[in-house]
């Protein structure tokens, strides 16, 4: 069976950076055989999809509307669930892992329901929106050993040393 992380992060415009080191951390995943899930629209789930797309990866994007057509053009396999923000269940439920970056409300419940399915959550602090403003909230929580304060530098040798354990 294989892998799955999902990619969660701010749709629209994007900040150069940010929309480079999506890129990259789609290709490292296709390169190493995982399905890259994500909403399916665009900015950083647009960018991660080109990154898989660009090493033949698979890109899963799990859409709020009913219609397949809002898929950006790097999706492999659209699903629309006409959900709204509700699709963020299933974002964050069908992966193995979470990453994020930037981000906003969208962004942030996707994290908290990554963690209470107790998947593990890679968060990109320097990349800024939600992600770079997450700090220390759930230091002492239950659930606060699931997730991975990493930056631009560290995230992809850190996601391959987590890929070996799952």
């Amino acid at each position: 069976m294989k892998k799955t992380i999902a990619v969660c992060g701010s749709d629209g415009e994007i900040p150069k950076d940010v929309e480079e080191l999506a890129e990259l951390i789609g290709a490292t995943l296709a390169e190493n055989d995982v399905v890259v899930v994500c909403g399916g629209r665009g900015g950083v789930m647009e960018a991660v999809c080109r990154g898989a797309k660009s090493k033949d990866g698979i890109t899963v994007g799990l859409l709020p509307s009913g219609e397949k057509k809002e898929a950006n053009p790097y999706v492999d396999i659209a699903l629309p669930t006409t959900l709204g923000f509700a699709r963020n269940t299933l974002v964050a439920a069908s992966a193995d892992a979470i990453v994020t970056m930037h981000g906003s409300t969208g962004t942030l419940s996707e994290i908290a329901l990554a963690l209470n399915n107790k998947k593990h959550v890679f968060i990109i602090e320097d990349t800024g929106g939600v992600s770079g403003r997450f700090g220390d909230i759930l230091k002492g929580d239950k659930r606060g050993h699931l997730v991975h304060k990493t930056t631009k530098e560290k995230v992809v040798g850190e996601l391959l040393n987590f890929l070996k354990t799952i």
